[in-house]
């Protein structure tokens, strides 16, 4: 999904992902286990999203596959910053929860960066449902 021009990016991403899940059979959901992973990957994308939005002037795209059992989420955008869990996670304090949910949530994630370009790509991973 490319953003350029887009407003409302966030639910436009959230719907993306929500039809990407029904294409791929996680959605709906038969079992409580397969909607929490769902609901997971809506997270996820809300909040790779949102960062971008927040700290790099917007996403410019989101790329979703999965393969193996597992879903990876990728969020493109310009900005020159590294986006890292706050440390130390305070759960009562306002903001600063997005890369923890992030972290908590997924197999592993990452950032990368190409030479001579500007921004990055932001990836997640997470498990499929059983």
């Amino acid at each position: 999904m490319n953003f350029d021009g887009a407003s409302g990016v966030v639910p436009l991403a959230r719907d993306f992902a929500r039809q990407a899940l029904y294409e791929w059979g996680w959605l709906p959901a038969a079992t409580a286990d397969q909607r929490a992973a769902a609901e997971d990957v809506l997270l996820v994308v809300s909040e790779l999203v949102t960062n971008a939005c927040l700290h790099a002037e917007g996403p410019d795209e989101l790329l979703i596959a999965c393969e193996n059992k597992v879903l990876r989420v990728e969020v493109s955008d310009r900005g020159a910053g590294q986006p890292a869990p706050r440390t130390p996670h305070r759960a009562g304090r306002p903001g600063g929860h997005g890369m923890f949910i992030v972290q908590r949530l997924c197999l592993d994630w990452g950032v990368i960066r190409t030479n001579g370009v500007a921004g990055k790509t932001v990836w997640a991973e997470l498990g499929a449902p059983a």
